[in-house]
């Protein structure tokens, strides 16, 4: 099994050939690599990153850490290592994190069919052999059958295009692209760009080192707290004992996490009642506060506010200065129309004297200067600028990539309104191209385990059959656009300009990027489309 050429390009221009290509090693690439070698394919992971991983790779920042149960994160798919495996706390941090992807790498001898340092440039569809020829940064090719994109829908990373930001003579970091050695920001005059998810995580620990930081916010999020813990010797006995009722809980709810919406609305009980609810999940740690909640927030407006504001009053609370505190609470947008950070002593942080918060929607940044960064209103002096300003989601992590589909037809041109996709997981005119990305609203490893069999499952389908290539109709695919859209508007998640909708990159499309349904309704309809023999598909 498996293919076992040499890490380094080839020198001599000869094109590599395999069954199967996938783009990525991290939690779907690993998995998609697994299942397709452990069906005889030969196959070629290539990965960006000097080390698997993915986003928990690149994701180096203070305070990175998981959003999700750690229990339910982890791969589901080996008994073997959910036994062996011991997770340290209730969202684990990046550090081990990567140790587990690491192990899971080693565990399955992944490394031998994974070359790392190796971008992807190109991707070109032979439509007479019927085989993806790739391209290396560097020149090396090969040639694949299959091609996966196991590229994340968070590995495209944006920083805004201020002017003069490479004229800083300070320190500048991205989130998304920390260093492996640790930064020392001790007596040090720190910025962050960004309040999103990434920041919230990383604003405590910095202000807690820095002499003095600034925190540029454009825009205030609904925050959460997390309340992480240490995972006690009963609770992971308990998990071990009970993971098939885990995971078979996390496959029944809406969104393939332990929680379940309520199903009465917010507004057919009374208020004593809605907020003593409110209050018990407040205390609760990780999503229940969105994911538990009563179901109509996130499709009534009027549910919605009950809730929004119980969190606004949340954050009055927790800020001493009334003016600071107002500039933390959102009041443009629905609660969970924007991902919802979790936080550990976020709004603490801002009760520091060596904080200060810069309202830059009122005052929006000019420019980077060598000093530091000027608003419209000020200029601020800096040793170190940290830009938490996010990633182009979705869709940048493929159309970055130069992929070209039948006739030539450029993939970027084709997603450019936003993606079109047969099930999140093919496009009509790129035959055998099949993208691993969880798009659906849900869990993302318990989806991505899900899609990663699916694709094993229809290749080995067209492998029994002799076919030579799979993509689904024109109609197939314009038909599951129109249901995603229409989905989505009985949803709140289109009325806020958030990176659910493509609106943090300037100039990109409005469209909701993620599948708005049920995570089990999701599951039936991939597992509708196999059973029925791919009949939304062209198979030749």
């Amino acid at each position: 099994m498996g293919n076992p050429h040499p890490q380094k390009p080839n020198g001599n221009g000869a094109v590599e050939q395999y069954d199967a290509i996938v783009i990525g090693a991290g939690v779907s690439g690993l998995y998609q690599l697994y299942k397709l070698r452990e069906m005889g394919l030969s196959v070629r992971a290539f990965e960006d990153a000097g080390g698997v991983g993915g986003t928990w790779y690149w994701n180096r920042y203070p305070g990175c850490r998981f959003d999700s149960e750690s229990e339910t994160y982890g791969y589901s798919w080996s008994k073997e290592l959910l036994q062996e495996w011991d997770w340290k706390e209730h969202f684990s941090g990046q550090p081990e994190n990567e140790r587990y992807l690491n192990y899971v790498a080693d565990k399955f001898d992944l490394r031998r069919d994974i070359q790392l340092n190796s971008r992807v440039s190109s991707a070109v569809y032979d439509e007479d052999a019927h085989q993806w020829e790739v391209q290396i940064e560097g020149g090396q090719r090969a040639r694949a059958q299959f091609l996966v994109g196991a590229v994340g829908i968070l590995s495209a990373k944006y920083t805004p295009p201020f002017e003069g930001i490479d004229s800083f003579e300070g320190l500048s970091f991205h989130t998304s692209n920390w260093p492996k050695e640790k930064v020392d920001f001790s007596g040090k005059r720190v910025g962050c760009i960004g309040t999103g998810a990434t920041a919230v995580q990383l604003i405590p620990i910095v202000a807690e080192e820095a002499g003095h930081l600034t925190v540029f916010q454009r825009t205030p999020n609904y925050c959460a707290p997390c309340r992480n813990s240490e995972v006690s010797p009963e609770t992971q006995a308990t998990w071990k004992a009970s993971y098939d009722e885990i995971h078979k809980r996390c496959r029944e709810t809406s969104v393939a996490f332990r929680h379940e919406f309520d199903p009465r609305s917010a507004l057919e009980v009374s208020e004593e009642e809605r907020l003593e609810l409110y209050e018990k999940l407040w205390m609760q740690p990780g999503f229940t506060k969105w994911l538990g909640n009563f179901h109509d927030i996130m499709t009534n407006r009027e549910a919605n506010e009950t809730f929004a504001e119980f969190v606004r009053n949340k954050i009055r609370e927790r800020v001493h200065d009334p003016e600071v505190a107002e500039l933390l609470v959102p009041k443009d947008h629905p609660f969970g129309a924007k991902r919802i950070p979790l936080e550990t002593h976020y709004y603490e942080a801002y009760n520091r004297d060596n904080v200060k918060l810069v309202d830059v929607h009122k005052a929006p940044i000019d420019r980077i200067t060598p000093k530091g960064v000027k608003t419209q209103d000020a200029e601020y002096e800096l040793d170190a600028i940290i830009y938490a300003t996010g990633f182009d989601v979705v869709t940048g992590p493929l159309t970055q990539i130069d992929i070209r589909g039948e006739g030539g037809q450029s993939f970027k041109d084709k997603w450019a309104n936003g993606p079109r996709t047969h099930l999140g997981i093919q496009t009509a005119g790129f035959p055998n191209f099949f993208i691993a990305a969880n798009s659906a609203f849900c869990n993302y490893t318990v989806c991505a385990e899900m899609i990663a069999e699916w694709i094993a499952d229809c290749i080995g389908h067209l492998r029994e059959k002799k076919l030579s290539s799979i993509a689904p109709t024109q109609q197939a695919e314009d038909a599951w656009v129109e249901h995603s859209n229409e989905l989505a508007s009985h949803t709140l998640l289109g009325d806020t300009d958030s990176w659910f909708m493509g609106a943090n990159i300037p100039g990109k499309a409005r469209a909701l990027l993620l599948y708005a349904n049920r995570a089990p309704e999701y599951r039936k309809k991939c597992q509708e489309a196999a059973a029925s023999g791919y009949k939304d598909f062209v198979l030749q």
